[in-house]
């Protein structure tokens, strides 16, 4: 061998890595913006092009919400069904009354999310954390027929227990329960593995949701979440929100020395809407077991109604979202409601991290006097999406938005928003990319003015226990932290 050849190698080599490293960046240019938002695609090019490998590396992992041919078909039967066993529901009479625009959004959700308006519900909010938790097992220990389970996080702990003891001893009266989680989001929390200990042991139906389990041929997009919330029993009483099946401070050493509770907000129904909840379980069961379960309205007993606080003759919709719908439902519901605000739009999110027709609408509905105010944590309980989420305040406070941090350790953690007198949304999406693309999620409209009023009682505690933020304060704040607001307001952008 020549002295010649050991030195071409190198130069071989290197050439052969430009031209792949050029490839690649290329590759990606006409690959990656593919049916992706402009910003959700400028994130990832950026990405690539500092670092092709790790870029297209993250990207070939994280870089679709494709939930795999077999679910998404699925999906798309069960749309199919509820549409065609729904088209013949009439609209109600109540809609006559609402405004042009709001009954644009009634015509958008029943496109998106196949479910269609009911008239006749009955609601309660709860606010407690524990009587949430209470008022969920006083109806499983009244169970006659089935009871059917569904919560991105489900943990066996002092605070569940009853509402655990409660699902056993149904079973043991012959009641049919079924449970489902999700698989990733309940694994992280302790009390998991002795929760699914109690449940074959109970004999509890139960199955995790978007499991991954690459021996058995179940893999996907690692970070996808089922994060919907919801019970229904006997087809007669439902609940859904934002509460998750644990203790407020989710089992955590940290969050118990630091004083952190989750805040939450859930709504207690009866009626046709409960019919709702159930499809959503039901096409959720499907797509994780095979087996079919039949909906049926099953009509009101009168508990709710009898309960404090309790609205009767409530119209309402439910609008289920997640990536194996073809388009962003909850987005599109919350932007048409949001440009249909004339007078208050009040919203209350723990994780604020707007794309940009969200953040279009949240703004322009402030500059053109509308009052808008934003409920948010003072302190967030997730190091990257509160900085990113923190990134927005500045163009929040300038086009007239208030903001109010709810005081620290609690995480204010309900999602829900009341527009003008008419509209309320509650359920289990927070306001970021995650909730909008890459989570299955539940959204309740109750077009009601009680409802209203009932919901901005719950958002005037949170005012009176928050500091309002100013634009002087806010910009005040240290570099470092400007820079880091800055870093992951673009890596929020990474789908």
């Amino acid at each position: 061998m020549q002295l010649s050849d050991w030195t071409t190698w190198p130069v071989l080599a290197a050439a052969t890595w430009v031209v792949v490293d050029l490839s690649m960046r290329f590759v990606a240019l006409g690959v990656i913006p593919g049916r992706r938002k402009p910003s959700t695609g400028m994130a990832w090019l950026l990405l690539v092009l500092l670092n092709p490998v790790i870029g297209l590396l993250g990207f070939s992992f994280f870089g679709t919400n494709r939930v795999g041919r077999r679910r998404h078909d699925k999906i798309a039967q069960v749309n199919e069904l509820i549409r065609s066993r729904t088209e013949d529901v009439p609209e109600p009479a109540t809609a006559s009354h609402f405004r042009p625009a709001v009954h644009g959004t009634v015509a958008l959700n029943r496109q998106l999310g196949a479910l269609p308006l009911l008239a006749d519900n009955t609601i309660r909010f709860e606010p407690d954390y524990t009587a949430a938790l209470a008022a969920m097992t006083r109806r499983v220990e009244a169970a006659q027929h089935y009871v059917d389970v569904e919560f991105y996080i489900a943990a066996l702990d002092d605070e569940t227990r009853p509402f655990f003891t409660a699902l056993a001893d149904a079973v043991q009266r012959g009641v049919t329960v079924r449970f489902l989680f999700d698989h990733i989001g309940s694994r992280g929390i302790p009390g998991h593995e002795h929760m699914v200990k109690f449940l074959d042991e109970a004999g509890i139906d139960w199955h995790a949701m978007l499991p991954i389990k690459p021996l058995k041929g179940k893999f996907r997009r690692p970070d996808l979440r089922n994060h919907r919330k919801l019970v229904v029993v006997d087809g007669q009483v439902g609940f859904t929100g934002s509460l998750n099946l644990t203790e407020p401070g989710y089992n955590k050493p940290k969050n118990h020395k630091a004083g952190r509770k989750w805040v939450e907000l859930v709504v207690e129904l009866e009626g046709p809407a409960v019919a709702s909840l159930e499809a959503v379980f039901a096409s959720d069961w499907w797509v994780e077991t095979d087996e079919v379960l039949h909906v049926r309205h099953q009509g009101a007993t009168g508990q709710v109604a009898a309960l404090d606080g309790a609205i009767s003759e409530v119209t309402t919709q439910l609008v289920p979202s997640g990536p194996g719908y073809p388009t962003d439902n909850t987005l599109r519901l919350f932007t048409s409601l949001m440009y249909a605000a004339e007078r208050r739009l009040s919203i209350t999110s723990p994780y604020f991290v707007p794309d940009e027709s969200l953040l279009y609408a949240v703004t322009t509905a402030a500059q053109r006097g509308v009052e808008v105010e934003l409920f948010v944590c003072e302190q967030a309980d997730q190091f990257m999406v509160g900085h990113a989420q923190a990134s927005y305040y500045r163009e929040l406070l300038e086009a007239g938005v208030r903001i109010h941090l709810y005081p620290k350790p609690y995480v204010l953690h309900s999602k829900h928003f009341s527009v003008d007198d008419d509209v309320a949304v509650i359920g289990s999406s927070n306001m970021d990319p995650r909730s909008f693309a890459l989570n299955y999620e539940l959204s309740l409209v109750l077009f009601d003015d009680r409802a209203v009023t009932a919901m901005r009682g719950v958002e005037d505690t949170y005012r009176e226990l928050s500091r309002e933020l100013t634009l002087a304060a806010w910009e005040s704040r240290p570099r470092r932290q400007k820079y880091l607001d800055n870093v992951f307001r673009l890596t929020s952008a990474l789908q």
